[in-house]
């Protein structure tokens, strides 16, 4: 009987891709608990409400790419922030009147963005990992030009990235709606589903009837408009928008889609498993910086997550051939 339970408790975890790094970030909270007390803990989640926010969209919005198959991943993350940043901010300059105009300012960028990605993949056959890396050029180019005296965000957008509500920053509640709309469209409706299929394989996709490269092009759009969405926060959280705003967040963007669970082969994410390994990682990041430990420290600790996370979830090295 014990090789039937222990069976069926590992097919458990495999249900559970978030589970371990939603356990890690507890462990983790623990440790920073044991290590500098209650009362210092506490600012740390508290900071970390506010500042997961960020690697949560991008990393959501990763997620659908990644899920979407083999090969597909955005490398034009980072400029896309510091675009559709931009692009908000000159729109709302500072004024509280232009609020609305700046957040269809944002997400018409990401909209853009994500069909030229789309565009430069599918009509010029151009790998994903290429075309976005190409892409990620034109958009920093445009991001340089348009950057020159940017302004500073309104000041009630402002007040409300930098708010709280019983100690959790106003953002979280942000990031935890997308979730939510994310989760609810991956699975519960239509499209969600479709996508999971066009991971596992997209040419049965596309003989039971999905169509993939619409499917795609929706993917790599949503992908962008969340993107945009943490750019337009993030900028308000900061003060304004910079050029290199969005440089931390493409390895961030891997990491938590690796760590929380998502497939990286495709047909399968976790959206859970996102906001797990963002918590997880920031305050691994925190545990760094109290130690001295400086950035490229953490990077390599980030890159070897990867590796582990990727190989237990590659399984065997005859599983992975």
């Amino acid at each position: 009987m014990k090789p039937a339970n222990n069976t069926t408790f590992f097919a458990t975890l495999r249900d559970l891709p978030w589970l371990w790094s939603v356990a890690g970030a507890v462990i983790v909270g623990i440790a920073a608990m044991m290590s500098f007390g209650a009362f210092t803990a506490g600012n740390m989640l508290s900071a970390a409400s506010a500042f997961v926010v960020f690697t949560v969209l991008v990393g959501l919005g990763q997620m659908l790419v990644v899920t979407s198959g083999p090969g597909n991943i955005d490398l034009s993350i980072p400029a896309t922030i510091a675009l559709s940043g931009g692009v908000a901010m000159r729109v709302m300059a500072a004024h509280d009147g232009a609020l609305a105009a700046g957040i269809v300012a944002a997400v018409g960028t990401g909209i853009a963005i994500g069909l030229f990605n789309y565009a430069l993949i599918r009509l010029l056959r151009i790998p994903p990992i290429i075309a976005t890396l190409s892409s990620s050029f034109v958009l920093q180019s445009t991001a340089i030009s348009l950057g020159r005296g940017s302004a500073a965000p309104p000041p009630m957008l402002e007040n409300f990235a930098l708010s709280h509500v019983a100690g959790v920053s106003s953002l979280a509640f942000v990031a935890l709606a997308a979730t939510a709309l994310v989760a609810i469209a991956l699975f519960r409706l239509v499209p969600g589903r479709s996508l999971s299929a066009v991971g596992q394989n997209a040419r049965a996709a596309n003989l039971a009837g999905v169509r993939v490269e619409r499917v795609r092009c929706a993917t790599y759009v949503s992908c962008s408009v969340l993107v945009a969405i943490a750019a337009l926060l993030l900028a308000s959280f900061s003060g304004g928008a910079t050029l290199d705003m969005g440089a931390d967040y493409m390895l961030l963007s891997v990491a938590v889609v690796v760590i929380g669970g998502t497939q990286v082969s495709g047909g399968r994410a976790s959206p859970t498993g996102v906001w797990g390994a963002a918590c997880f990682l920031f305050l691994i990041n925190a545990l760094l910086n109290a130690s001295g430990a400086g950035a490229g420290v953490r990077a390599v600790v980030y890159g070897g997550l990867i590796i582990v996370v990727t190989t237990i979830a590659g399984g065997s090295p005859a599983a992975r051939r």
